[in-house]
Formats: structure tokens, sequence, C-alpha cells
């Protein structure tokens, strides 16, 4: 067996990681904001409640051998299933990708860090479901993974992994990240009185200081306004409805932040030159 075919072999075998987990993560959308376990009871039919059997609970394929149908009383079963399942498939295999370039990287540490980035990516995918069906982002893939991402900063520089922050620059962006959000939430509550984005926001992007540290902060705000503000704009216009628009801020976020996460190599340098050419410039 090649070098070359080994590495595909693992980086596919990532790629069913990512179904299985999609699996999972469907469960998560479902369950989550009815504050319902995510354990217990197993996956059962929306309409009748019968209880999926492990055939028929594989991901994506399930779906399609069964023609989009409940076993049992035949309905139809939304689409989004496979669709979130394939999706994090997808970003898994890129993750591998990102992350492990060639066999020479498979190690304790970049495996870790592929477990670690793992993480932040079920979140992005969960939290943005969620947020585009009931305006809530849960404090599970938010505030309360921000210990994780200081821990796992930590973690990886003890194993020599060099492509994530120093946990000193993890718990800065975290600090960073929510105290700017909050702070412009604040300033624009203070000149409108009315709140233009929730906590929910402020804690997510906390969360993305943490794993991605403070110089990414402004480029992962930027572009997620840039694309908040097509979007918006362009669903304003076909419904005829003004300007006044409610949109979740939370997609947005995430999607700027898997942006980061497979573009940031390319990105950072450019941002860092900036800021310090900004610096330089109030110096001096």
């Amino acid at each position: 067996m090649t070098a070359d075919l080994a590495y595909w072999i693992f980086a596919a075998f990532a790629g069913v990681f990512g179904l299985l987990f999609g699996s999972f993560l469907n469960v998560c959308v479902a369950r989550m904001p009815e504050d319902r376990s995510v354990v217990w009871p197993g996956s059962a039919c929306p309409t009748c409640g019968t209880a999926i059997k492990p055939y028929d609970n594989v991901p994506v394929l399930a779906w399609m051998w069964l023609g989009g149908k409940c076993r049992a009383c035949k309905q139809p079963i939304s689409a989004l299933y496979p669709t979130v399942e394939a999706l994090f498939g997808v970003l898994t295999f890129l993750l591998f990708r990102r992350v492990i370039p060639d066999l020479a990287y498979i190690d304790t540490a970049y495996l870790a860090a592929f477990v670690w980035y793992g993480w932040l990516l079920f979140a992005l995918v969960a939290l943005t479901f969620i947020d585009l069906r009931h305006y809530i982002i849960p404090d599970e893939f938010s505030i309360y993974s921000v210990p994780v991402g200081v821990a796992g900063a930590a973690l990886l520089g003890w194993l020599g992994y060099t492509g994530a922050p120093t946990w000193q620059g993890s718990v800065v962006g975290a600090l960073v990240g929510g105290g700017f959000l909050a702070a412009v939430i604040g300033l624009y509550w203070l000149v409108r009185r009315q709140e233009g984005m929730g906590m929910g926001d402020v804690k997510l992007l906390a969360m993305l200081g943490a794993w991605f540290g403070p110089v990414a902060i402004f480029p992962i705000l930027m572009m997620a306004s840039i694309a908040g503000s097509i979007v918006g704009v362009t669903l304003a216009i076909s419904r005829r409805s003004g300007l006044q628009l409610a949109l979740p801020f939370g997609p947005f976020l995430a999607l700027a932040a898997a942006i980061w996460l497979y573009a940031g190599r390319v990105l950072e340098p450019a941002v860092t030159l900036r800021v310090g050419a900004l610096l330089e410039l109030f110096g001096s």
C-alpha cells in the first residue's frame, strides 16, 4: 500500500466518523431546544414515535433506501436529517485534510487537534440549525465550551501542536470576543433603546475567541456582518418588508468561523499585518 493510498483511507475514515456523529448531531438539534435528553430514549420517528432500528439509522443511506419515509407509518421524514449528516461528514473530511496534510502528521498532537476542532465544528453546525429554527443558541455550544477551548489550547501547546493559540491567547480571545460584542450591544441599546442582538451571540463569539485567539475576532465578526447584510437585504427585498427584518446572527458567525478554520492560515498573516500597521499608526 502506498503512502498516498493510506492517507486517503485515513481521510475517508474521518469522513465516515463525521457521518456517524452527524446522526447524533441531528438528535442534539431536535432535542436540546426542548431540554430533552440527547442520550435516552433512542431515535424514533417524529410522527408515530416508533423506535428506529439500528439498520434504519445508518447515516444518509438509510434515509435513501427507505425513500425518505418511516418504515412503520410511511410518513415522510425530513430531508434535513441526511443533509446534516452529509454536511458534517464532508466538513470532517475537509478538517482532516486541513489539520493533517499527510501521513507524517498523524501523531498524538495532530490527532488531538483534529478532535478539538471537530468539537468546534459539531457545535457550529448544531447551533446553526437550532438558531435558525428557534432563535436560541444553547449554552453548551457557546459559553460552556469556552473552558474546553482554553483547556484544548493548553493541551495542544503541551503536546507541541503549533497551529492553535496558546492558552493565554485563548483566554484573551474569549474575553475580547465576548467583551467587544457585549459593548456593541450595550451601545446599540443606549442609542436605539432596543436590543440589536441576543446574549447568545456574545457567548458564541467568546467561544470562538477561545478556539482562535484574539486575532480572529474582528475578521470573523466582519465576515459574519457582511454575510448577514447580504442575506438580510436580499430577503427584505424579496419579501417587500423594507429593511426591518429579524435574522439570527449565530449562523453567520458560525459560517465565518468555519471560513476562518479552513482558510485562517491564508487570512491570518494579512490580518496581523494590518493590525500591526494600525498599532504603529496610533503609536506614532
